[in-house]
This record gives structure tokens, sequence and C-alpha cells, in this order.
């Protein structure tokens, strides 16, 4: 049998987290050998995931815990307060990481790219890492070059800290490359409530949900004339997010800089 990569997840104590601590380890080609998140210090993550005990303890010291484990993937879900911090830190320690957290702005993306090169090691972001979501987001900028009106409704559990998600942006901005900035809906529109049309993406309307039962869904709306189209994809369970991790991190360290979105590690 080939090395297992050897794998660190931050966040592991939130319901990300967790999913993503039992599909490591639930895969014989990688090794937890650290899991780190502000709560639940010395608990065991697979007993926090729903499995058997897995002989790692939650640790509050990513940098320490990197000192110990020789890892070689970062896997973070934690959040945009977070993020950079623990990207800034696996690179240092010439740890790949792969980045679920949705949040981070241009400016830090711009900083994980200076310092990636500056290292030499290879990162992975995306903002979802469902397939279906992936194929999603490539059809709505296929769909855009012959229906320019587009509005985008992105709904999310109420725990969700971040508006609009990393998903809505990514496809506003994929959007953007067939179709050029211009106002839609009436010239004298006016909102008699504020913030009722949604946020602003270069003359696409973007609209987020935040309630509980909900996980992670996305409709994409283009508008012509005398018709419509819809293209919508749902995770109904985190798990739908674990294969495209997976594949991220069996592709990391043959990544060169920051790989953003994760269509950019698929065959499309």
């Amino acid at each position: 049998m080939t090395e297992q990569i050897r794998v660190v997840v931050t966040g592991a104590y939130g319901k990300m987290g967790r999913e993503v601590v039992k599909s490591v380890v639930g895969d014989p080609t990688l090794k937890l050998v650290g899991a780190v998140d502000v709560k639940g210090k010395g608990t065991d993550a697979g007993y926090l995931a729903g499995i058997d005990p897995v002989g790692v303890a939650i640790s509050t010291d990513l940098e320490g815990l990197l000192n110990e484990v020789q890892a070689e993937v970062l896997i973070d879900f934690t959040n945009p307060q977070a993020v950079l911090r623990n990207i800034q830190i696996a690179l240092n320690k010439k740890v790949c990481p792969v980045v679920g957290t949705t949040g981070m702005t241009e400016d830090d993306r711009q900083a994980v790219a200076k310092l990636a090169e500056e290292v030499g090691v290879g990162v992975v972001i995306a903002p979802n890492f469902a397939l279906g979501a992936v194929l999603m987001m490539r059809f709505a900028k296929e769909a855009a070059r012959y229906f320019p009106h587009v509005e985008i409704i992105e709904l999310h559990h109420d725990q969700k800290v971040d508006a609009p998600s990393g998903t809505a942006l990514r496809t506003a901005e994929l959007i953007s490359e067939e179709r050029k900035p211009h106002h839609q809906g009436a010239i004298n529109e006016y909102e008699k409530i504020k913030g009722v049309r949604g946020g602003n993406f270069e003359g696409m309307r973007i609209h987020s949900i935040r309630l509980p039962g909900l996980v992670a869904h996305q409709e994409v709306i283009l508008g012509g004339n005398g018709q419509t189209l819809s293209i919508r994809h749902d995770s109904i369970h985190r798990e739908s997010f674990m294969p495209g991790v997976l594949l991220a991190v069996h592709k990391v360290q043959q990544v060169k800089g920051v790989i953003y979105g994760l269509e950019n590690l698929l065959d499309l």
C-alpha cells in the first residue's frame, strides 16, 4: 500500500469538521494525525464524529501540533476570523492547506498566494466542495451567454455567519466572465424596504436566506424574453461535500500556488 497522506483538520469540533474527520478516517489512503478547534480540547475527534475513538484528541494549538505530527495536508473548515492565520501557520510549516472556509476577502487570498509562492507550497481554496454545486456554477456561467439577466438565491442554515455565501459570490464571478455589467429591472426601481432587492454584483442581484433546517442550497434564475431558466443545487447533508474535499486532499501536493475553485481540479 502507498504511504498514507498525513492530515490535520481544523474546525474539527464543528459540524463540517466532524464530517471531514469521519471521511478522512474512512479513507485508507489518508491518516488523521491531528484535530484542532477552540472547543472540545482533549476530546477524541473520532468520538465527536460519531465513530470509534481514533486516538487523536482535539488541540487548541495549531502551530504546536504541526511541530509534533509531521502533517502534509491541513483541511480547514473554521470561520472567516481564523482561516487566514491557520493557512499562514500551515504554509510556514510546509503543510498544504485545503480550505472550505468561506468569507475570505480578496486581500486575504492575495496574501495567501504571495506566501504560497514564497514557500513553494500548494493551496486549494473552494467556496463549495459539492460536485453538484460545481456543475451548477459551470452551467450557470454557460447559460449567462444567452440569458444575461441573472438573480442568485442562496439558502443556508441559520448559523452561517457570512453572507452572501462563497458559492454565490463564486457563481457571480464566473457569470461575470461571460456577461457584461448592466442594470437589471426597471430604470426607476426603488426599495420600500432597504435591501429587499438583495446585494448588487455588477447588476446581478444576490439574495441570502438563513433558516434552521437548511444545509446549503442555491438557485440561479436567468430571465429572457418570454422564458426563464432555473438551475438549482441542494446539499441535504454535509456528506455531499466530502468527495470534493478528499479529491482536493489527494491533489493539493501537486498544485503550484493557489487553486481557487474545485472546478479547476476537475476534467470539465
